[in-house]
């Protein structure tokens, strides 16, 4: 079996959207094929997300979507891990791994000086995956948000 990361084009969003689908799903969002389509082919257009696609013999499997941003205080290029999903069926097959290390590569290559991402507190086996590749759980700063 051959598992391959790459960067994602316009010409995978009919076998990117079912995924990013699932992961909608996954964080308690109504299925909705055509809204995840159009998101991913918006980000895409505008170039305001990286997108790595993960595919097990050629089948898609999984994806990460990455945003750039910036650090005001540290005056430095970061991006955001803000998805990461592996399809049930395929889950420990070593694609979130290679996922999160092509993520590095991309965002290093880009010139970032550091990824972040978030996750809920009870996904445990995320959260081991991350620290098995030397992410560290930020102890100093709380996470807030504002629905608009």
């Amino acid at each position: 079996m051959t598992l391959s990361v790459r960067i994602a084009d316009t010409h995978d969003l009919d076998r990117l959207a079912p995924l990013f689908d699932a992961y909608r799903q996954f964080y308690r969002q109504p299925a909705d094929l055509v809204r995840a389509r159009d998101f991913l082919a918006e980000r895409m257009a505008r170039q305001e997300s990286l997108v790595l696609l993960a595919e097990l013999d050629g089948e898609a499997i999984g994806f990460t979507q990455l945003y750039p941003l910036f650090s005001s205080v540290r005056t430095v290029r970061t991006w955001l891990l803000n998805d990461l999903f592996v399809a049930p069926s395929a889950r420990r097959s070593g694609a979130g791994r290679a996922l999160l290390q092509a993520a590095a590569e991309q965002a290093r290559a880009r010139g970032a000086a550091s990824l972040s991402l978030s996750t809920a507190l009870d996904n445990a086996p995320a959260q081991a995956l991350y620290e098995s590749l030397g992410w560290v759980r930020d102890t100093q700063f709380c996470e807030y948000g504002l629905t608009l």
